[in-house]
């Protein structure tokens, strides 16, 4: 028997005993469902033959074409590794930014297919769960199928991912969106899917070049719940567009040699989300010189500063208070002296609409935001977006 199947009979174990006294008590098809939903080796694993167990299963790697790799701005540069900087940059940019560019967050595998099914193996060596944060969200994997979530995947003890969804009955085309980990380095080894199956390219997003957002661990997508849950792949999806997230946890300085990478990109927009890591003084002096740098390449390209969003330490702090209000201000005066100067595609967003003072609960720890803070924080965000790139406005 197969080395991977065997694993999967081990993992499993403990749920056939317990499907044994349900089928006794409520059915076999209620057990099945049950089985289904929560057993380790997903839906195909506990309803019938596993991918792995077929000989002509159509075995892809993630490099092969029609598949796309999206949000990894240098990926053609230095494939097959997953990360957020090229390589030639590693001894430009701080350690800690080179660090944090390892985790693909933002990264999504993108293909149409027709099969059944999915397989996917992966490794996330490094595998770990923050205090604040789900393993999900920081080490594993979210499936869109059509636009919807389906499932998740995580690795086991040794860092091994391995897992099987049912993308849907019939044989139609369906797109497929795999998010990539938010705050581990992975490897992806393979995808599985049905003998015989259609892999095609991913439909075209409504604009051919990514939004480039640059940030903290709040841009980053600390502590979303799951990979594609962040605010950046929130709106990703609301928006049908590419997005790149250059958000460094604990990072986010507006360093001179980062700048350079991010105006690098040919993007859509970019949105510089920064006002959370540097002091009041580091912000004021930096934001000038880093939107310099990107405007000497995209003179046209709209850019978007954002403010400090809601912290509830303000509410009994008046440093902390003053702190924010001080960012905020810097926000606002530098944008309205560009635009006074003649610069009308740099827009601030007030980070009080993204999540202000009622919307405390959506906060993990009253700084970064839950899914449920992103969802608010992408709500706010969406708008000046719109506008900035002439999309029309959002249906009620």
């Amino acid at each position: 028997m197969h080395r991977a199947r065997l694993e999967q009979l081990r993992a499993m174990s403990p749920w056939i005993a317990v499907g044994r006294v349900c089928r006794r008590r409520v059915g076999p098809s209620v057990m099945a469902l049950w089985l289904a939903l929560t057993s380790p080796c997903g839906v195909s694993g506990a309803l019938g033959a596993s991918l792995w167990e077929i000989h002509e299963a159509r075995s892809v790697r993630v490099l092969s074409d029609p598949i796309q790799v999206a949000g990894l701005g240098w990926f053609a540069e230095d494939a097959p590794v997953l990360r957020r900087l090229p390589e030639r940059v590693k001894d430009q940019v701080s350690p800690a930014v080179w660090g944090l560019a390892q985790h693909p967050s933002g990264a999504r595998v993108r293909f149409r297919t027709d099969s059944t099914r999915l397989g996917l193996v992966a490794k996330n060596p490094d595998a770990s769960t923050m205090h604040h944060m789900t393993s999900v969200g920081q080490n594993g994997f979210d499936l869109y199928v059509d636009g919807q979530y389906r499932n998740s995947a995580w690795p086991d003890a040794k860092g091994l991912i391995q897992r099987e969804w049912a993308l849907g009955e019939g044989r139609p085309m369906r797109e497929v969106t795999l998010y990539l980990p938010l705050y581990k380095a992975v490897s992806i080894e393979r995808l599985v899917l049905d003998p015989g199956a259609t892999l095609a390219a991913p439909t075209p997003m409504a604009r051919p070049r990514p939004v480039v957002f640059y940030g903290s661990s709040i841009t980053q997508g600390g502590c979303a719940e799951n990979p594609g849950l962040s605010y950046t792949a929130i709106l990703g999806r609301s928006l049908n567009l590419d997005f790149i997230n250059l958000g460094f946890s604990g990072a986010g300085l507006g360093e001179p040699a980062v700048a350079e990478a991010v105006a690098e990109i040919d993007a859509e927009a970019f949105v510089l989300d920064y006002w959370a890591n540097p002091s009041p003084e580091v912000y004021r002096e930096t934001l000038p010189g880093f939107v310099d740098t990107v405007r000497r390449r995209h003179p046209r390209t709209p850019i978007l500063v954002t403010g400090p969003f809601w912290f509830p330490a303000e509410a009994g702090s008046a440093s902390i208070h003053a702190q924010q209000e001080s960012k905020r201000k810097t926000a606002r005066d530098f944008v309205a002296a560009r635009r006074k100067a003649g610069d009308r595609e740099i827009v601030f967003v007030d980070g009080l609409e993204m999540l202000s003072r009622s919307q405390g609960s959506g906060l993990v720890d009253g700084v970064h935001p839950n899914s449920l803070g992103f969802q608010w924080c992408a709500n706010g965000l969406e708008p000046q977006l719109r506008r900035a790139l002439k999309l029309p406005s959002k249906r009620r």
